[in-house]
C-alpha cells in the first residue's frame, strides 16, 4: 500500500455482485492505440472484493474520470485506497505506466494527463459492458500486466465540419469522448463555411440571423446533373454558452479544441449577411450546394475590423493557443477585378493576388500574436510567402509540408490520400453516398506522417496528424460515426504508436474485439472486416485471381458461374486460374454461417491481360493503384471511388503508355476511361492520341485522336472507344499500342481548384 498522499482523496467502490458467483477471467486482448510496451505477468486481479481508489490533487481529473466511469457501470462508490495514482516525475508529460498486480492497480504518471491515458488503457482492459449501466454485474478477474506507454506525436487530432451539416451539443460531446478514449488530444472544430456560420458572435447579430441559415440544400451528389434541391430551410448555430460548455467538457478529457474561422475564402455565408465585406458589395445568398465560391472577403480595413472583432469573441470562448484561420480554396477572380484590391497591391508592393493573400493572412496573424495566440491554416497559406509564425496543416499531399518543415514551420499532416474520412471506405456498392475517392482502413493505418524526403532534423517540425470529416454528404450523426469508425481507430494508432510496434494484422484482431465496446457506446461503426478483397495477379503461368479477407479464422467460399456461394460451393485455398471472362462471387463463412456481404467481380479477359505495360511517368504515390499492370488486368475500377486500386492518378502530368502484346495479333478496338469530377480537381484529359505498331515497331496507319464520350451517370466517367480502321499497311496485326494522354492543365478561374494543377485518373485499357 502506498504511503498516505498529500491532499489525498480516497474512494472505495463495491461491486454489486454475489461474491460466491464464479469469477469470469479476462485475458489481455490488446488495446487501441497499441501501447509502447506490454509485459504480461502471472496471476489476476479480482474485482469481486472491495477496491479503493486513492489520488492526490495532482490527479484530480483522471481520478474523478475513473470513479465516474465505474459509477456509470452501476458500481457503488465508497471510501478506500487500493487503486493508487502515483506521481513519477521521471515520465514525460503524456506518458504513463499501468500495473495490474494480484492485489493492486497502480497508475504512474508525472501529470494528470498522463494518468488520464493510463485510465483509458485500464478502461479497455475492463469488459465492454462497463461502458453503460449493466443489468447484471459479474465478478471479473483482470490479467496481471505492466504497460509502459508514450505517444509518438504531440498533436493527435480529429476534425469535424459543422458548416455543411450541424450536430447537437450532445453529439459533439460524444465525439470528444471517443477522441479521449483513443488518447487523441485535439479537436479541430470547423465552425464556418459558405453554407453556414455556426458560432454566436454578439457584436454581429446577422451572423446568427442570416449567415447561419440556408434556404435549401443540394440533394444527391454535386456531380449529378441537373442539380436538385430539397426546398427546405436548414441552419442553426451554437450559442456562446453552449460553446463554453463544450470547451469545459473537452478540458476535463484533455482535449484541446481548435476553432476554425475560415478566411479569406469559404465566406459566402458571411457576405450574405454583410455584403459590404465582399469586393462587389452585391447581395448574395448563403450557399445551398457544395464547392468553392468566388465571393470571398475583400482585404479592406472594414473587413479586418470585422474579423478582429469576431476573433476577439472567439478567443474569449476558446482558450487554445492556436486559432485556425482556414486560408484554403480562395478564388482570386474578384480580387483581380477589384480596384481597391489592386490599389492595395500597388501600395504594398505585392506582385500578384497570391501575395495579397499572404498580406491578408499575415495581418490576421499579427493581430492574433498580439493577443498571445498563434495561427494554423491549410497549406494554401504557404502561397505567396508564409506568415512568420504560422503552422501549416498540409492537405494537398506532402510537397507543401516538406517545404514548410524545411522553412522550420510546424506542420500537421492531413493529406486527402490518407486522412479524409469523407471518402468511401469500401468498394461495396451499397455504401452510403460520399464525396468520392477511396480510403480503406488499411491505407489509413499505413500512413506515415513523416515524409521520407525530410531529414531527421527537418522531421522534428512534423507536429502530428489528424483525420478530417467533411460533412457535405453526412446529414446525420449516425453517418458521421459510420464514416469515422473504425478509421479513427487506425488514425489513433498512426499518431500514438511507435511505428516499430505497429502490425496491421494484429490491429485487425483488436478492431474486431473493439466492436463490442463501440456497440456498448452506441456508436454506429462500419464493419468491413468480413468483406473480401480481390486482386488479379499474373506470372509466366498465366493470370489468376487472388481472394483474401481481413478477418482471421474464417473460410472463403466462391463460385465462377454467377451463382451466390453457399456451404456446398468451392472452398478458396489458392488463387483462381483465369483464362476466360468470368464472374467471381465469394463470401466469408465461419463454420456453416455466412458473414458479411457477397463479393462479386467481373473479369473481362481481353487481349491486354498479361501483356507488358510501361508508363513514362510514375503515378502519384497516393493514387498508384495496382501499378501500371492494373490498367490491363481485366478489372475495371469503381464508377465513384477514383482512389481504388484500379485507378491510377497523375497530378498535372502528360503521360505516355506503351503496351506490348507479346506477339502480333488482330485488334478491333480499344476502350478506356478517364475519371471526371471537378469537385475533386479531377478533369478528363485535353486529348488522347492512340497509335498502333507492328512487331517491327513500324506504325500502322495514323495516330488517332480519340473523341470523348461523356456518359450520363453522375460521375461523368469519360469513355474513349475506338474501332480500329483498316491500316494503310500490308498487315493489320498489332503488337504495340501507344496512348499519349495530355493533362487538362491548370484549372481555370470559375472552376473548383482554380489555379491548381488538374488530376488525370485513368482506368482499365480494354483491348479487343
Amino acid at each position: 500500500m502506498p504511503s498516505k498522499p498529500f491532499l489525498s482523496i480516497l474512494f472505495l467502490f463495491t461491486f454489486l455482485v454475489n461474491c460466491s458467483q464464479p469469477a469470469e477471467r479476462l485475458e489481455y486482448q490488446g488495446i487501441i492505440p497499441q501501447p509502447d510496451q506490454v509485459t504480461l505477468e502471472e496471476g489476476h486481479f479480482s474485482l469481486a472484493s472491495k477496491v479503493g481508489v486513492a489520488y492526490t490533487e495532482d490527479f484530480k481529473t483522471s481520478g474523478q474520470f475513473l470513479l465516474s466511469y465505474l459509477q456509470v457501470a452501476g458500481i457503488e462508490v465508497e471510501l478506500g485506497d487500493d487503486v493508487v495514482f502515483v506521481k513519477n516525475d521521471a515520465l514525460a508529460e503524456e506518458s504513463y505506466a499501468l500495473e495490474i498486480g494480484p492485489n493492486h492497480i497502480r497508475i504512474e504518471a508525472s501529470s494528470d494527463q498522463g494518468a488520464f491515458y493510463a485510465v483509458q488503457s485500464l478502461r479497455q482492459i475492463l469488459p465492454p459492458n462497463y461502458e453503460a449501466r449493466s443489468k447484471e454485474l459479474k465478478t471479473y478477474e483482470l490479467p496481471c500486466l505492466r504497460i509502459e506507454d508514450a505517444p509518438q506525436f504531440e498533436y493527435r487530432g480529429m476534425h469535424l465540419d459543422v458548416g455543411r451539416h450541424m450536430f447537437p451539443v450532445a453529439f459533439i460531446k460524444k465525439y470528444i469522448d471517443a477522441l479521449a478514449m483513443l488518447k487523441m488530444n485535439t479537436f479541430h472544430w470547423h465552425l464556418t463555411e459558405d453554407q453556414g456560420w455556426r458560432v454566436e458572435i454578439k457584436q454581429y447579430p446577422k451572423l446568427q440571423e442570416v449567415a447561419a441559415f440556408r434556404k435549401e440544400t443540394l440533394v444527391g451528389h454535386y456531380s449529378d446533373q441537373p442539380h436538385q434541391f430539397d426546398g427546405m430551410g436548414y441552419g442553426g448555430y451554437y450559442s456562446q454558452e453552449e460553446i463554453k460548455e463544450v470547451v469545459a467538457y473537452a478540458k476535463e478529457r484533455f482535449v484541446t479544441i481548435i476553432p476554425e474561422i475560415e478566411m479569406p475564402g469559404h465566406s459566402q455565408a458571411v457576405i450574405a449577411a454583410y455584403p459590404e465585406l465582399g469586393c462587389t458589395g452585391e447581395e448574395v445568398e448563403v450557399a445551398t450546394k457544395w464547392g468553392v465560391f468566388e465571393d470571398i472577403y475583400c482585404p479592406k480595413e472594414a473587413t479586418f475590423t470585422f474579423l478582429e472583432n469576431v476573433l476577439d469573441e472567439v478567443m474569449d470562448l476558446f482558450p487554445s493557443t492556436y486559432i485556425h484561420i482556414g486560408g484554403d480554396e480562395a478564388p482570386k477572380a474578384q480580387w483581380k477585378a477589384c480596384k481597391e484590391c489592386q490599389d492595395l497591391m500597388k501600395n504594398e508592393g505585392l506582385k500578384d493576388e497570391h501575395e495579397l493573400q499572404n498580406y491578408f493572412i499575415t495581418r490576421i496573424e499579427k493581430f492574433l500574436n498580439s493577443k498571445g495566440r498563434q495561427i494554423i491554416g491549410w497549406d494554401e497559406i504557404l502561397e505567396g510567402g508564409l506568415a512568420p509564425n504560422a503552422t501549416v496543416m498540409s492537405w494537398r499531399g506532402t510537397s507543401v509540408a516538406i517545404a514548410a518543415a524545411r522553412q522550420q514551420h510546424q506542420v500537421v499532416m492531413t493529406p486527402t490520400s490518407h486522412c479524409y474520412f469523407d471518402y468511401y471506405q469500401s468498394e461495396n456498392e451499397e455504401e452510403p453516398l460520399a464525396i468520392g475517392g477511396f480510403l480503406p482502413l488499411e491505407k489509413v493505418y499505413n500512413f506515415n506522417p513523416i515524409p521520407e524526403e525530410l531529414t531527421p532534423e527537418e522531421a522534428q517540425y512534423v507536429w502530428g496528424a489528424q483525420g478530417n470529416i467533411w460533412t457535405e454528404y453526412m446529414p446525420t450523426t449516425q453517418q458521421v460515426e459510420y464514416m469515422a469508425f473504425p478509421r479513427i481507430l487506425a488514425m489513433s494508432e498512426v499518431v500514438w504508436t511507435n511505428p516499430e510496434r505497429k502490425d496491421y494484422n494484429d490491429f485487425l484482431g483488436r478492431v474486431e474485439k473493439f466492436h463490442a465496446r463501440l456497440e456498448a457506446l452506441d456508436i454506429n461503426y462500419a464493419n468491413h472486416l468480413y468483406e473480401i478483397n480481390g486482386e488479379m495477379i499474373s506470372d509466366d503461368e498465366g493470370a489468376a485471381y487472388k481472394l483474401e479477407t481481413l478477418s482471421k479464422g474464417k473460410t472463403i467460399i466462391f463460385t465462377l458461374d454467377g451463382s451466390d456461394p453457399d456451404k456446398e460451393s468451392t472452398v478458396y485455398t489458392s488463387p483462381i486460374p483465369i483464362a476466360n471472362s468470368a464472374t467471381i462471387k465469394a463470401q466469408i463463412f465461419k463454420g456453416n454461417k455466412p458473414l458479411g456481404k457477397v463479393f462479386e467481380q467481373y473479369i473481362n479477359f481481353h487481349k491486354g491481360v498479361g501483356a507488358k505495360i510501361s508508363i513514362n511517368k510514375t503515378a502519384h504515390q497516393a493514387y498508384s493503384g495496382s501499378g501500371p499492370e492494373g490498367l490491363i488486368n481485366g478489372v475495371s475500377g469503381s464508377d465513384n471511388r477514383y482512389g481504388d486500386k484500379e485507378w491510377l492518378g497523375f497530378w498535372g502530368e502528360d503521360i505516355e503508355i506503351n503496351i506490348d502484346l507479346g506477339e502480333a495479333q488482330e485488334v478491333e478496338c480499344v476502350d478506356t476511361r478517364f475519371f471526371h469530377s471537378e469537385g475533386q480537381w479531377i478533369y478528363a484529359p485535353n486529348s488522347v492520341g492512340l497509335s498502333f505498331f507492328d512487331e517491327n515497331e513500324v506504325q500502322l496507319g495514323k495516330t488517332m485522336e480519340l473523341e470523348p464520350y461523356k456518359n450520363n451517370e453522375r460521375w461523368f466517367a469519360l469513355n474513349h472507344y475506338c474501332s480500329v480502321p483498316n491500316f494503310e499497311a500490308p498487315s493489320n496485326r498489332v503488337r504495340y499500342i501507344q496512348l499519349k494522354v495530355s493533362n487538362y492543365g491548370t484549372i481555370p478561374e470559375g472552376k473548383q481548384g482554380a489555379g491548381q494543377k488538374a488530376w488525370t485518373f485513368i482506368d482499365e485499357i480494354i483491348i479487343e
